[in-house]
């Protein structure tokens, strides 16, 4: 990689627009405030120096002859005022003499317009890349450059390489999100993408914090998203896509992730053919519950509900957090939905169902053949038994489900 230095004046950077990629793949988005943009534009008119440019020039055949490396918001800042995009401060002190204050590009005088167009940046120049190991510099040089900007970790992660990073890129451009509440700002689909990803590998509720997600990305840079888990990751999307084929406000960031790792546990466990519109109208119904729940009194408010809202504003992205919010939804979801049954009929109930019929029995017993059915049977003392006997094709719903104290239930069996 070779670096080499040029000194281009704001005229010629206007005129070199079309030319110049701000937005290359490993690129944060935009992100300057108005206050910053007019700073640039008034330290330019004032000559103050202004830190130089890093350009990554590209190959003949490449759409731009440069990708920025460095520098992205100052560019886009010049062209954005040069084309009229805002007004400099209405408390914008004058410049030797010449007033200044909420002034557009289109109200410089001709002295204004010529301190602006003549101002000139360093460019530095960083030559072609041939190889996979020069493209692997640009990037880290720009996570050198932007070390002690306010960079969020997401935006550092995009800028990693290896086939994690492309995954979780391709993952993110899943029409599923077009259908979510949050926008892609700052690259959230990414980062929303990287926690499933990483759910789907462990196979359960996980810790999915930043520092998780960097690990994966270093540990799994040889990610094969044609394997088990990529398969997977697109199979929950598409499921959730038809699902929500719409924008859907209840689509809110906090609870995408738990929504999801619902959708994987139907698919692997459960008939799921044809419950997208089951789903859905679950959801929105348990959104609206629970919206309508915290305009309650605090008396009058729902435990449960009371927990998971708990849940979803503190330590969200903890395993022990996820875990307790994927059994609620769970819980709630198979009450509502009781024959939803299990893919191999030959097997017992899941924990989710053993739970929901533990609570819809209120924990006693249903069978009464050797006791009273008053007392409540302790968690670790009960047994899920078939109303209507596995034996006799009875299903594994929660429908098809009952609490059964050992005793009677070990009677029912000898009988």
């Amino acid at each position: 990689m070779r670096l080499s230095k040029e000194r281009y004046p704001v005229s010629v950077l206007k005129e070199l627009q079309a030319s110049i990629d701000v937005r290359p793949e490993y690129q944060r988005p935009m992100v300057w405030t108005l206050k910053q943009k007019r700073l640039l534009i008034d330290s330019i008119l004032r000559g103050y120096d202004v830190p130089k440019m890093y350009w990554h020039r590209q190959s003949q055949n490449s759409e731009f002859e440069f990708h920025v490396v460095d520098g992205q918001q100052r560019l886009t800042t010049i062209w954005e005022f040069c084309d009229g995009g805002f007004a400099l401060s209405k408390t914008s002190d004058p410049v030797d003499g010449i007033k200044t204050a909420k002034l557009r590009y289109a109200d410089f005088n001709t002295e204004l317009k010529k301190r602006l167009h003549l101002y000139s940046f360093d460019i530095v120049i960083v030559e072609e890349a041939t190889q996979n190991d020069d493209e692997d510099e640009v990037r880290e040089m720009f996570l050198r450059l932007q070390n002690g900007t306010t960079l969020k970790a997401q935006e550092k992660r995009n800028a990693m390489t290896g086939s994690m990073r492309s995954f979780v890129k391709e993952i993110a451009q899943h029409p599923f999100f077009e259908s979510c509440k949050f926008s892609n700002s700052r690259f959230t689909y990414d980062h929303i993408a990287a926690q499933m990803t990483c759910l789907e590998i462990a196979g359960e509720p996980v810790s999915v914090r930043d520092s998780d997600l960097n690990r994966m990305y270093e540990e799994e840079s040889d990610f094969d998203p044609k394997g088990k888990v990529g398969k997977k990751v697109r199979r929950v999307l598409d499921y959730l896509k038809r699902a929500f084929p719409d924008h859907t406000r209840e689509l809110e960031r906090y609870n995408v992730i738990t929504l999801y790792s619902l959708a994987s546990s139907l698919i692997d466990n459960y008939v799921h053919q044809n419950t997208e519109q089951k789903l859905a109208e679950w959801f929105i119904a348990f959104e609206t519950e629970r919206r309508a729940d915290m305009e309650k009194d605090e008396d009058s408010r729902d435990v449960q509900l009371v927990e998971y809202q708990r849940l979803t504003s503190y330590s969200t992205d903890a395993a022990e957090s996820l875990a307790k919010r994927l059994e609620h939804m769970q819980r709630r979801f198979f009450l509502a939905e009781p024959d939803i049954e299990l893919i191999d009929p030959t097997r017992i109930f899941s924990e989710a169902q053993r739970l929901a019929i533990y609570r819809r029995d209120g924990a006693r017993c249903q069978l009464r053949l050797k006791c009273d059915g008053t007392e409540k049977l302790k968690w670790d003392h009960w047994h899920a038994d078939h109303i209507k006997a596995h034996s006799n094709g009875g299903k594994t719903t929660v429908a098809n489900g009952q609490v059964a104290c050992p005793d009677c239930n070990f009677l029912k069996s000898n009988s």
